[in-house]
C-alpha cells in the first residue's frame, strides 16, 4: 500500500469519528445463541444485553468454594463476579431485580452484594447447572467466609434458575 492510500484511509476514518460515524460507547456484544441471560433496565447503552451460554462462560472468572443451605458438603461454583457482569453492560443502578425462570424476583442492593462477593455462577462442581438443579444460572455467595452471609437478605437474593436482571 503506498503512502498516498495509507492517508487517504486514515483521513477517511477521521472524518468518520468526527462527524459521529463510531460512537463512543458501542456496549457489549449481543448474544449469537440462545439467550441464557437478559440485563435490562438503566444500562449505559440504553437497550437490553442478551448473553448466551459461550459468552457467560468466557466470562466465567472466578470460583467460590462454599457450602449453601441448599447443597450437601462443599460446592465449587465458577462464575462471572456480579460487579464485572455490571461493568460489562454500564449498569447505572444502585439495585437489581433478579428474576427466575419460575418467576421467583428478589431486590437486591447493588452495593451489598458486590461487597459480599456475588457471583453469577454458570457451573457446579465443573459442570453446567440444569434447571433441575438450580441452573442453569445461580447468584451465589461466599457464605462460608461471613456469617452474615447466611441471613435472610442474602440468602433470599441467592436467586437460581436466574433468567433475568434488571437494573433500577
Amino acid at each position: 500500500m503506498s503512502l498516498r492510500t495509507c492517508l487517504r484511509a486514515c483521513a477517511f476514518f477521521l472524518l468518520l469519528a468526527v462527524i459521529g460515524g463510531s460512537p463512543a460507547w458501542t456496549g457489549p456484544a449481543r448474544a449469537a445463541g440462545e439467550p441464557l441471560l437478559t440485563v435490562s433496565g438503566n444500562l449505559a447503552g440504553g437497550s437490553a444485553v442478551d448473553f448466551d451460554r459461550e459468552t457467560l462462560e468466557s466470562m466465567a472468572t472466578e470460583t467460590i468454594r462454599t457450602s449453601t443451605p441448599w447443597t450437601q458438603g462443599v460446592q465449587e461454583f465458577r462464575g462471572i463476579p456480579l460487579k464485572t457482569l455490571l461493568a460489562h453492560v454500564g449498569a447505572k443502578g444502585v439495585k437489581l431485580r433478579a428474576i427466575a425462570l419460575n418467576d421467583y424476583a428478589a431486590e437486591i442492593p447493588v452495593a451489598e452484594a458486590t461487597a459480599a462477593g456475588a457471583l453469577v455462577a454458570v457451573r457446579q462442581n465443573g459442570k453446567p447447572m440444569s434447571v433441575r438443579d438450580k441452573g442453569p444460572l445461580w447468584i451465589v455467595f461466599p457464605y462460608d467466609s461471613d456469617p452474615k452471609l447466611v441471613t435472610d437478605d442474602f440468602l433470599n437474593w441467592s436467586a437460581w434458575q436466574l433468567r433475568t436482571l434488571v437494573v433500577q
